[in-house]
């Protein structure tokens, strides 16, 4: 019988979301995990140690400054993190490790060096995280809420600015930025205690850049895209929402490209259920958008029309697996938690996207976003 494989990590759950998934803690230092049989093993600093055993009951937690008297015991005068891993590994009967394709490469020399055996493993080093327990989704489903929080605190900011002469919004007597709108978006956030990140407000030509952050004033009668992804401060879990809105009046160009985006996403949300391909769905949203007359390319140097995907994974990380894409393998399965977020972007028109957050199901998708979609304010 082939012996199981030793699965190691080393770094903070703070900021790697295999560690937080595997440990349920938060840590912003790295520390130390091993498994091979039975209950993983956390090796933890003076600091940590007793908060892990009570928020890590499934796991085994010891003291790395006990491992590193032990070493300096036995001649090792400054004990590194590899020598606590071979000394752990050396305990258990275990010669070799299977590490995450980040894992440091010097700690893996170091490993290497001292005799273990370190492999990395492709790709997602825990597969069972794209499928997504009851649990996880209602924590999904929490962070997606503070998401809307902001999304409805933005919106309401947009409806009680003015319009001036020159068109630009108004609020609270000073010009309405997308910096002071992105601050209001994410104070509300972290009054529902969440955190935003690198919030989307693109008002104009800016929306046209899909990552463009948005900067200066905001003006009335173009599209303004609001992207809001915030973590939760109690698990980790993110949220995700886009929507797209005009203070003012939409010209023509922008209400029939925001209605080819609204339906565009509908056709996708219609697609997705497990077993349906996932590159797939984006093509039928590619397809759907050229016959409306939207095509995508290169014109004057970038890019315009639907050139990202149609939606990503979500969870602990803010993209996860599967994606939704043009080069994207395999089919969706039951379980796992997507955005889909079609989009069209025009210089000459402005940007239009949309996103909501689904959970696959054998039959189809459950949406698990409540935000209303309005294109005027």
């Amino acid at each position: 019988m082939k012996n199981p494989e030793t699965l190691l990590m080393v770094a903070d759950s703070e900021h790697s979301a295999d560690m937080l998934y595997a440990t349920g803690l938060f840590v912003p230092d790295p520390f130390i995990f091993l498994q091979s049989q039975g209950r993983p093993i956390l090796v933890m600093n003076d600091l940590e140690i007793d908060r892990a055993r009570k928020q890590a009951p499934h796991c085994r937690v010891v003291s790395l400054s006990d491992y590193q008297k032990k070493l300096r015991r036995n001649a090792v005068n400054s004990p590194r993190f590899a020598d606590v891993i071979r000394e752990v590994l050396r305990e258990q009967k275990i010669r070799s490790v299977t590490v995450p394709e980040n894992f440091s490469f010097g700690l893996a020399t170091e490993l290497q060096k001292l005799g273990v055996r370190v492999q990395a493993r492709n790709g997602n080093f825990f597969p069972e995280r794209e499928l997504k327990s009851a649990n996880e989704v209602k924590k999904i489903s929490a962070a997606l809420m503070m998401a809307e929080v902001g999304m409805a605190e933005g919106m309401q900011a947009l409806r009680l600015s003015k319009i001036d002469k020159r068109r630009q919004l108004i609020y609270r007597g000073l010009p309405l930025t997308s910096e002071r709108l992105r601050a209001v978006i994410d104070c509300a956030i972290l009054q529902a205690c969440g955190l935003a990140a690198n919030t989307i407000v693109a008002g104009g030509k800016q929306g046209c850049d899909p990552h463009e952050r948005g900067h200066g004033r905001l003006r009335a009668n173009e599209p303004i895209i609001l992207d809001i992804f915030p973590r939760s401060q109690k698990t980790g879990y993110f949220g995700d929402i886009t929507r797209t809105v005009v203070r003012g009046h939409a010209s023509e160009p922008v209400r029939k490209l925001y209605d080819t985006v609204f339906q565009g996403q509908k056709i996708a949300l219609q697609k997705v259920r497990a077993g349906t391909s996932t590159s797939e769905i984006h093509q039928c949203v590619q397809q759907f958008f050229a016959q409306r007359g939207y095509q995508t390319g290169r014109r004057n140097g970038r890019m315009e029309g639907f050139f990202h995907g149609t939606g990503h994974g979500l969870g602990l990380e803010i993209h996860e697996s599967p994606r939704m894409g043009a080069t994207s393998n395999g089919a969706l399965r039951a379980g796992q938690v997507v955005t889909v977020e079609p989009g069209l972007y025009y210089p000459g028109i402005g940007g239009v996207r949309l996103e909501d957050v689904v959970l696959v199901t054998p039959t189809g998708a459950k949406n698990l976003t409540r935000f209303e979609k309005v294109l005027e304010l």
